[in-house]
Formats: structure tokens, sequence, C-alpha cells
């Protein structure tokens, strides 16, 4: 049995094919960078492994000289007993197409030469792309044509302001385009003149505008809690979804407005005089940036307790800074511990505009000081609790909800001190 430290045929091959694995060899095709002759690692028995265990070492020289694709040079090794023998000494892959007859790689390089004839057909400036992202190129082979197509369109038709589903090349759909978006956008920072890429996009989701399309626009959820304050006829609280932009031309003319993550909380949200609700969107606050009349509202962010909604509070606040969190307190933590979940993967970075209470129980869930993974989500706190919560705070501000002589009163301090 050969020993583990002599180097095998099978050592051999994946020396070469790590070349492959890590996209040397093929980007190579692409660069015509000279990766051979390449000289091998080649572990060879010690003089005293060589007497102690000849006929192992002569399998093994055997089997290395046997190896097709592989030149392997020998040096002339003299025993006292065996006399003057020929032992390997170096072992070279002499050209490319040796390299690729060994690890059995030709229909890759087939494939990958066809890519690169393709590429310098329809957009010479992407072969910095397969040179750089050789193996992924190989994934997409049954679509590069497509893609180069699209690239080829979007070079002819620079920042075209219509939708992706507007695109008119045979066999591409929006679908097709929003699948690859990731190496679209690769392709096209590397081929259109800078100018005509809009840097402050970026993301897979900021793929439209980076490029200059149409986005389906944002769309906001809220409900008027307030019948006196309605923006549609009728005497009912309204949920209202509006666009983006007729969301910040709006004049509702309320003076509170609560942000919730949860839907239902959303629909349950109780009716408060000058008052709306938003459903929330997560960390997707962008859209509200527009809508000036927010900044003269007070803000609430009713979140989950654990790390993330800590950090999308955070997020908020860069965004109007007199955000104001409800019920994401200590107190309504400790008295919903029976709800208690886990987080699944937490937000660790620091969040500098949360206020010190804020900090101190984000620091203790992120630390894992009161339960490893700690959550308590918005939806698993009582509603009768929050509707105190409510009362509390719009006592505080002078302002009563319509449901209050139903609601439960206690004493919550820290919400209304927010």
């Amino acid at each position: 049995m050969t020993h583990v430290n002599w180097t095998t045929p099978t050592d051999l091959r994946a020396q070469v094919l790590k070349l492959w694995d890590r996209g040397e060899l093929p980007a190579s095709l692409v660069t015509g960078v000279l990766l051979f002759p390449k000289r091998l690692t080649l572990k060879c028995p010690t003089s005293a492994e060589m007497a102690s265990r000849f006929d192992e070492v002569r399998t093994w020289i055997g089997e290395l000289r046997k190896m097709p694709h592989c030149r392997v040079e020998m040096r002339e090794f003299k025993h006292r007993v065996f006399g003057a023998n020929a032992v390997p000494h170096e072992a070279w892959i002499d050209t490319l197409e040796d390299a690729v007859a060994l690890i059995g790689k030709r229909r890759d390089v087939a494939r990958f030469t066809a890519l690169i004839d393709m590429t310098c057909e329809k957009q010479p400036h992407a072969l910095k792309w397969l040179a750089k992202r050789p193996m992924h190129a190989l994934e997409l082979y049954d679509d590069w044509n497509l893609l180069l197509e699209i690239v080829a369109w979007l070079s002819a038709h620079p920042r075209p302001d219509v939708y992706l589903r507007q695109i008119d090349i045979p066999g591409v759909h929006s679908k097709f385009i929003e699948a690859h978006r990731g190496v679209l956008a690769e392709l096209l920072d590397i081929v259109l003149p800078p100018e005509l890429i809009d840097q402050t996009a970026s993301g897979a989701s900021q793929f439209a505008n980076r490029y200059g399309f149409r986005d389906k626009p944002a769309r906001i959820r809220f409900r008027v809690l307030d019948a006196e304050k309605a923006l549609l006829p009728g005497n009912r609280v309204q949920d209202i979804t509006l666009d983006a932009e007729s969301f910040a031309r709006l004049e509702p003319n309320v003076r509170h407005v609560f942000i919730t993550e949860n839907e239902i909380n959303f629909l349950a949200f109780p009716e408060v005089k000058d008052s709306l609700v938003i459903f929330g969107a997560g960390y997707g606050f962008e859209m509200l940036s527009k809508a000036d009349w927010l900044s003269r509202c007070r803000i609430y962010y009713w979140g989950d307790i654990d790390t993330h909604g800590f950090a999308i509070l955070d997020q908020l606040r860069s965004r109007f800074g007199s955000v104001q969190s409800f019920l994401m307190d200590r107190t309504t933590l400790l008295a919903f511990e029976s709800q208690w979940g886990e987080e699944e993967k937490q937000t660790l970075r620091d969040l500098p505009r949360l206020n010190p209470a804020e900090m101190a129980l984000y620091n203790d869930l992120r630390d894992n000081r009161i339960c490893k993974n700690l959550r308590l989500e918005q939806e698993r706190i009582g509603f009768g609790w929050m509707e105190s919560a409510l009362s509390a705070l719009m006592q505080f501000h002078s302002i009563p909800t319509y449901s209050e002589s139903a609601s439960p009163q206690i004493n919550l301090p820290a919400i209304a001190s927010n």
C-alpha cells in the first residue's frame, strides 16, 4: 500500500483540477496568460523508504510512469543492494491540451471557447467579465446569447424610461431579466459608459433605477383613524393603498402617524383622533421620504421586540429623526414572557439613533443577557395591553381615543415618556 506522503496520480490530477475549479484555467483562455508548462508538486519516498519499502516504491513508480498527459522526469537512485534505479523527480503538465484531457474537461473547454467567440463578436468589452467569472459563465451557457442581446439593446437604448416588459427582443421577457439581474448588472457596469449608470442605486431591487428603466411604483397602505378626516366619502375608517408619489401629495391634516409591521395589528388598530396608521415595510422606508407632511407629525413605530425591530427603528429615525417607539419597551417584553420566541439571525451592529432605554434593551437582546436570541413578536402582545398603552400615550398628548372608555387603564410611564 502506497505511503500517504507519496504523491499519487490522483493527487497530481487534483492539483490540475484545482486550477479549473478556481477558474484560472478557463480564464487563461480569455486573458492569454500561459499556465503551461507547469511543474506540479511531487512528494517522493525518502532514501530510507526506498531501501526499506522497495517493492512499494517500484509499484508507485510504475503508476506514475503510466499516467497519461503528465510528463514525469526521472533521476538516478543508487542502492547498495538493488543497484542503480530511475525514480521520479519532477512531474509536469506541458500543455493546456494535456491539462484539459487529464481532468476530463474537453467538453467544458469547447463550451467556454464558444462563449468567448460569441462575446468577441457581439460584446467584446464583456470579455472582461468572462475572465473574472468563467465558472458562472459556463453555468449560463444556454442563456448567454440572450444576455448579450439584452446588453446590446440597452447599449443602443440607454436609460430607456420603459418597463422591463417593454424590451422587444425575441425570447426575452421580464421574468428572464429579473432572474438574471445580478449578472446583467455586472455586464452593464462593464459595457455602459459610467454617465449612463445611476451609481446611487445598487442591488437587485434597484436594477431598474440603476439603468434607467421604469420601476413598479412603491405602494403605501394606510388607514385614517379619524372618521372626521376621511379622505373618501363615507364615515367608515378606510383602508387605502396609494403609490408613493400620490401618498407624498396627500394633505391628510393629521397630527399622529403610527407605523406597524403586522397586518392584523394594522387592521385592528383603534380609531384615534387626528391620526392614521401605516402598514410598515420592514427596512423599506425610502418610499416615505418624499412625504414632507410626515415631518410635521408625531410618528410612532411599533415593531417586534428583537434586534431587527430596533434596527428598523434606527433606520426609520435616519429619515425622520423624531420617531418614537411604541410597545418596544422592557415592561412590555417582561409582561409577555410566556409569548417569547426566538429570532433566527440577530442584528449585531451598533444602532446610534436609539434612546438610552432602547439602547439598554437592544444591548441586552443582542448580547443574550435575558434569553438567547430572544424575540417578542408584536402580534403576541395582548390587544388590551396595546389599547391601554395607546390610551396612556394619547392622554399624555391630550388626544383621546374613540375607544378610550372601553379600554383598561394601566400606568406605562416608559411609553408616555418616549
